[in-house]
């Protein structure tokens, strides 16, 4: 087997987290001796210490923390490490001051694009540093090198993330229950979170919901995802304008959950309205999940929806494009399922755990023989 670290800063509930968690979960499947070390906590801690990788939890107090370094230099060898990986460059940082001089692979992976100016010249540092450099998509390569001026075309490699077919199924449509829905009554959706920077585009849906449930009485729209500081105004936005368009009754906000399957189970329809992406998680959920989407015409989500062909696509911030294609879908039954089946095969062969891991050891054993 092959023996691997994973790190990540925090363990909190999002995207980047919710893919580190399922691949320690499935490695040994994939033959992958892995050790998991977190320089942070959050709410998944307790998952990832039930995953069955060996979980190791340290505690970076400082931007370049050296004692952090050395605690990792000390379990790279004492396990004798073979490959290294980190999932943003804070921890591409650590890990390469702390293989330094050892017969360490080291691995980068980009999960989205890079905020600010820190980080970019960390990135920058640490590319030619990596042994390899992973994108999630070509439409993130696109954006680190168009916009985040990163040099991404040697030593990269697309390698797309995947979500765990196993942990996603419910047949629990207890969402529907706690909102009193009735059986004709149809729900649709956004699971993200609300960030301060510009990514996801909550208000876009929330301008298109009156025009929808101007002509279907029985619908409601939920937003699942907790409020990041500094989204605050962005969330009271949203609340604000649902108040005064009278369809308060009909949105409901619900903030962070950890029972995302069971809200995936309860939905009719998944809308993914978003600025920016890397290659976001909660998509390849919806798709395994087989519920039929909705997607922003962002560069990675008609990579992930391969153009339009399985999922509808609407013009980005176009709240009257939006409102009818899901209105298209909601009046008709036969079109969501159709949709939701091929996008399920299609997710199945490209986005899930089992994918994502081949593609991952492959690179892994690639990297070994040079």
């Amino acid at each position: 087997m092959l023996k691997v670290l994973h790190t990540l800063d925090s363990l909190g509930r999002g995207g980047a987290e919710m893919q580190a968690l399922d691949v320690c979960r499935n490695a040994k499947k994939h033959e992958l001796d892995l050790t998991f070390v977190a320089t942070g906590g959050g709410a998944l801690e307790e998952d990832f210490r039930q995953s069955g990788a060996e979980f190791i939890r340290l505690n970076r107090r400082l931007p370049v923390d050296f004692n952090v370094v050395l605690q990792l230099r000390k379990i790279i060898k004492q396990r004798e490490i073979q490959i290294v990986q980190g999932y943003q460059p804070v921890e591409g940082l650590h890990l390469y001051l702390a293989s330094i001089g050892l017969p360490v692979k080291r691995v980068l992976s980009f999960q989205g694009f890079i905020y600010d100016k820190k980080n970019r010249r960390t990135a920058k540092f640490l590319i030619p540093q990596m042994h390899a450099n992973i994108v999630v998509s070509r439409g993130l390569q696109n954006w680190l090198e168009e916009v985040d001026k990163l040099s991404v075309r040697q030593n990269f490699h697309v390698v797309y993330n995947g979500a765990d077919r196993e942990r996603i199924l419910s047949n629990r449509k207890i969402l529907r229950e706690e909102l009193n829905l009735l059986g004709g009554d149809l729900l649709f959706g956004m699971i993200a979170n609300f960030y301060r920077d510009p990514r996801k585009d909550q208000m876009t849906i929330c301008r298109a919901l009156p025009k929808v449930f101007a002509e279907i009485k029985r619908a409601h729209c939920v937003f699942v995802g907790r409020i990041e500081t500094g989204a605050e105004e962005k969330f009271e936005a949203c609340v604000r304008f649902c108040a005064e368009n009278g369809i308060a009754d009909r949105v409901h906000f619900l903030g962070g959950r950890g029972d995302i399957p069971d809200v995936l189970a309860s939905l009719d329809l998944f809308v993914f309205s978003s600025l920016q992406e890397g290659l976001p998680v909660a998509v390849t959920e919806a798709m395994l999940a087989r519920v039929p989407m909705i997607v922003s015409d962002i560069e990675p989500l008609l990579e992930v929806s391969d153009n339009g062909k399985y999922a509808e696509v609407f013009q980005t911030q176009n709240a009257s494009e939006l409102s009818e294609k899901i209105l298209k879908l909601l009046t008709d039954k036969n079109l969501r399922e159709d949709l939701a089946n091929r996008a399920f095969d299609f997710a199945t062969e490209n986005f899930s755990i089992e994918a994502h891991l081949k593609n991952l050891k492959n690179l892994y054993e690639s990297l070994l023989k040079k």
